[in-house]
């Protein structure tokens, strides 16, 4: 059979991802602070865009369609002589208005939030506080500058004397004065030295403390307190005052320092509960109310590159809006369904958590589980029990001992509340744990609980001994 070329035709039909699509698909998975930026900036690049309450505006109806609202004044329609006669009024000869415009702000600066410093600028300025050289200002800022977030000095002396082209004594000189600075222990290259240097900073540096935690830290790690007042020929209980005093000692000095700016967590819904039953409230605080300017609509009765720059505008303007507006509606359906399902927990806590996945959800508001997942990411709600990313309340499940599902949420708070009710000399080990949880109807195996008491920071039972 020879083989030829020829040219065929064939229709066929497959989803494609318009810029309009993915604008949208993006508004829909963006936190709340990235849509305020989005808003800010699609208003200062398409003049057609105003907020609501501004002078000039209309409204886009359910067909994209254009409708006046209100028409800006013009300076005739101005009532001068009452404001030349309101200008006599108010504070300090300002004009009424403009009194209320200063007090405005003197509240807006008032509210603004304190920026929190970070650990090297608290540092740096106190570098400036103490006399030193121009060389030795210049070794100090890069020995901050290799200062981990926890406040540890992450490169030997020798590397950073490389670094600086200079001695390594001189180094370590000025490692010695950083350190002394606040917070206690900064600068320190080991957890060992850390302790030591507030230990100093206290004028403990002959204390049982100091000694513990000089020669003997590996045994204090190992909680072997009846080895450690045998080595030290003292008394279990003033090796217990000691390790209490150890333990309240700052292990990672630079930890209450932040890396600049302070961000808040602001969230996008809010559940309250109005007699037997929970309203949900959308966020909208801070969103401009969008619509589309009038001032611009009489282009459109004109010819020429006017009329098409402001009919893509236009198109842009209105797809914005529809895309905020289907973004919050569909929020406010995932938001319902999840009350729908985590209601004994917005009433009794996250024990009552009941086991979730996308998939529920998606079939009870009638939507893609893609759809859902962008939802909920980067959002959070404010409930009774306090504030909860989306996506806190989509976990796994486990099986009861009655077959019955329980959420791993709930296991884990169990285990916390199992662990916070232990003896402080007698913790509970992870196969207790494991046999407790059994007595309550949930099977779980040991290593499963090993790994959500590490996802929960806490310690195993071997240090979280305490001395008696």
């Amino acid at each position: 059979m020879a083989l030829e070329i020829k040219l065929t035709q064939k229709l066929t039909q497959k989803p494609i991802m318009t810029p309009q699509l993915r604008q949208a698909i993006k508004i829909l998975q963006l936190a709340r602070a990235e849509l305020e930026t989005l808003v800010d900036q699609e208003m200062a690049d398409n003049p057609l865009l105003v907020d609501r309450t501004s002078e000039e505006e209309t409204t886009v109806d359910g067909e994209g369609g254009v409708e006046d609202e209100k028409v800006p004044p013009t300076l005739a329609d101005v009532e001068w002589k009452r404001y030349l006669d309101d200008s006599t009024k108010g504070f300090s000869g300002l004009p009424a208005f403009a009194q209320e415009v200063d007090e405005e702000r003197q509240t807006w600066l008032e509210n603004l939030p304190t920026p929190v410093s970070s650990l090297a600028e608290y540092l740096l300025w106190q570098v400036r506080m103490v006399r030193l050289t121009p060389e030795e200002e210049r070794i100090a800022t890069l020995l901050i500058g290799n200062l981990d977030k926890d406040g540890y000095l992450q490169d030997s002396g020798a590397e950073i004397a490389s670094q600086a082209e200079v001695g390594e004594e001189m180094v370590e000189q000025v490692l010695s004065v950083i350190q002394e600075f606040d917070p206690p222990g900064v600068g320190a290259r080991d957890l060992r030295e850390c302790l030591l240097l507030q230990l100093k900073n206290l004028d403990l540096a002959d204390s049982l403390a100091t000694t513990i935690v000089a020669h003997h830290l590996q045994a204090l790690e190992g909680r072997r307190f009846d080895r450690l007042a045998k080595d030290l020929n003292v008394s279990t209980e003033e090796v217990a005052q000691a390790v209490r005093f150890i333990a309240s000692l700052e292990p990672k000095p630079g930890r209450n320092f932040g890396e600049g700016e302070a961000r808040y967590m602001v969230p996008d819904v809010y559940v309250q509960k109005v007699g037997n039953e929970y309203v949900i409230t959308l966020n909208d605080e801070g969103l401009p109310r969008l619509r589309v300017s009038s001032y611009y609509r009489q282009l459109l009765d004109q010819e020429g590159e006017a009329k098409e720059y402001v009919k893509e505008k236009l198109r842009a303007a209105v797809w914005l809006i529809k895309s905020i507006g289907q973004r919050q509606r569909t929020l406010r359906l995932v938001a319902e369904s999840l009350v729908k399902f985590q209601n004994e927990f917005l009433d009794k806590g996250v024990a009552s958590m009941r086991p979730l996945v996308l998939r529920d959800v998606a079939g009870d508001i009638g939507m893609h589980e893609s759809t859902v997942s962008r939802v909920v990411a980067n959002k959070y709600i404010a409930t009774p029990q306090g504030i909860y990313p989306l996506r806190y309340f989509f976990t796994t499940s486990l099986k009861g001992r009655q077959g019955q599902e329980v959420a791993a949420e709930s296991v884990k708070e169990k285990i916390r509340g199992l662990i916070s009710h232990e003896g402080p000399g007698s913790p509970l080990s992870d196969e207790d744990i494991a046999q407790a949880l059994a007595d309550d109807n949930v099977i779980i195996a040991r290593r499963t609980v090993a790994k959500y008491r590490e996802s929960m920071g806490i310690l195993p039972s071997a240090k979280r001994r305490q001395p008696c």
